[in-house]
């Protein structure tokens, strides 16, 4: 017998898994700045996997929390044209410090969601992305890096700090695996939002010639 209906939705704010309704995404530091010194990997890769994330949390009405570093001292520039035209919308938290929990602005935004699962994106992997990481995991939050909209100064330096914070309890995710977690079954009415996305990231990785 054909299938064409979606199984039943689990309660969406209790699913141990990802749902529109349990996380917030936070994006730190996709500044120029921080842009010109990684070597992990491209900026063509890092603005692939970011922007497919932005997408994605917008699509699906996700609460995002967008920060930038040094911008009010003068020393920093604000987040690049990629992932700020992806969150129009979007005002940008500055601080002073690299490790965004340290910030409290930063800190009122992510609680002020009331959500304990935490998908984070930053530069560089090492900083940006993992101090806030693990202090949020030493606070009882779900943190979800996504790897594939981040980078290192050196492969090195990226690797080990994936690995840091996986020792410390982080689930590492990528964007379209993001995607597929919130959306979850293809016969629900809001599956183009992830369709969409695919739509777009496919024959964008391709023109980039990105593996």
């Amino acid at each position: 017998m054909p299938k064409t209906e979606p199984e039943p939705i689990r309660e969406p704010r209790g699913d141990h898994l990802l749902t529109p309704e349990n996380c917030v995404v936070t994006f730190i530091d996709y500044q120029p700045e921080q842009y010109s010194t990684i070597t992990s990997t491209s900026t063509e890769a890092i603005n692939l996997g970011v922007v497919a994330l932005a997408k994605l949390a917008t699509a699906y009405d996700v609460p995002v929390v967008l920060s930038t570093v040094g911008v009010d001292l003068g020393v920093n520039t604000g987040t690049t044209e990629a992932l700020r035209s992806a969150l129009p919308d979007v005002e940008e938290i500055d601080r002073t410090g690299v490790n965004a929990w340290e910030d409290a602005d930063f800190r009122d935004a992510i609680r002020a969601t009331g959500r304990r699962k935490v998908v984070i994106a930053g530069l560089w992997t090492e900083v940006c992305l993992t101090f806030p990481t693990l202090d949020m995991l030493a606070e009882g939050y779900d943190v979800y890096p996504v790897i594939d909209a981040v980078g290192g100064i050196s492969p090195v330096s990226h690797e080990q700090a994936i690995t840091r914070m996986v020792t410390a309890g982080a689930q590492p995710v990528t964007a379209i695996s993001f995607g597929a977690e919130l959306m979850r079954n293809w016969a629900r009415p809001d599956s183009d939002n992830l369709r969409t996305v695919m739509r777009w990231y496919f024959p964008e990785r391709a023109r980039l010639g990105l593996e």
